[in-house]
C-alpha cells in the first residue's frame, strides 16, 4: 500500500456545488479507465436501504468488528448497524447515486483517475494514475470521516515525478473557484 498527499480545494456546505465542482475536475482529467472508491459509516436503516439499491452486492463489516458482522460472512447490514463501508473499484457512474443515498451520513468518495493531463501553460507536467486521485467528503471535512461536519470537501492528490505534492494543486483549484488553503492530509491507496 502507498501513500499519497490530498489537498483540499474546495469545501462547500452546497452538495450541488460540490458534486459540479467534481465534474469539472473529472473533465479535466484523465478517465478512461477510472473506477470509484467508497468509504463510509452508515448508521441509518433507511440511508443503508438506499446505499444497497445503488450497490446491492455492498462491501462492509459491523463498525465495532468484523467478527460481529460483515459482507464477507454473507450476515444482513441492517442487523449488523453501524456498519463502516469500504467498497472499491466501482464504475465511475455509480459515485453521483452512492451520494444521493447517504443523506446526513459522512461518507469518502474517491475517484481513481489515469492521469492528471499535463497543462504546458502552467508548467505541469502529466501525472500518472500512481498520483491522480479526486476525492469528495461527504458531511466531513477529513478522509476519514473523523471531523463530521454539515459541509462537503474536495480534496485533489497529485505528485509530479520529482515528487512535489502541491504543484498542481492550486491550478486544480483555480478550475473550480476554489483555493488551496495549505490543508493536506495523508491519504492510503
Amino acid at each position: 500500500m502507498s501513500n499519497s498527499a490530498a489537498a483540499a480545494v474546495l469545501t462547500t456546505a452546497d452538495l450541488s456545488e460540490a458534486i459540479r465542482a467534481v465534474r469539472a475536475l473529472l473533465v479535466i482529467a484523465d478517465i478512461g479507465r477510472g473506477e470509484v472508491d467508497f468509504e463510509a459509516v452508515i448508521r441509518s436503516p433507511d440511508v443503508l436501504a438506499h446505499v444497497r439499491d445503488v450497490l446491492p452486492d455492498l462491501e462492509w463489516w459491523a463498525s465495532a468488528d468484523k467478527e460481529r458482522g460483515s459482507s464477507e460472512c454473507g450476515d444482513d447490514p441492517a442487523a449488523c448497524l453501524p456498519i463502516r463501508v469500504f467498497d472499491w473499484g466501482r464504475p465511475l457512474d455509480r459515485a453521483e447515486p452512492f451520494i444521493a443515498a447517504l443523506g446526513p451520513e459522512a461518507a469518502a468518495v474517491r475517484w481513481d483517475l489515469d492521469a492528471w493531463p499535463a497543462v504546458p501553460e502552467a508548467g505541469l507536467e502529466a501525472i500518472s494514475q500512481t498520483y491522480a486521485y479526486l476525492t469528495l467528503t461527504v458531511n466531513s471535512r477529513d478522509l476519514y470521516q473523523d471531523e463530521p461536519s454539515q459541509d462537503h470537501t474536495i480534496h485533489v492528490h497529485a505528485r509530479d515525478r520529482n515528487g512535489d505534492q502541491i504543484a498542481r494543486v492550486p491550478w486544480l483549484a483555480d478550475q473550480v473557484g476554489g483555493r488551496f488553503t495549505g490543508r493536506v492530509e495523508t491519504a492510503n491507496l
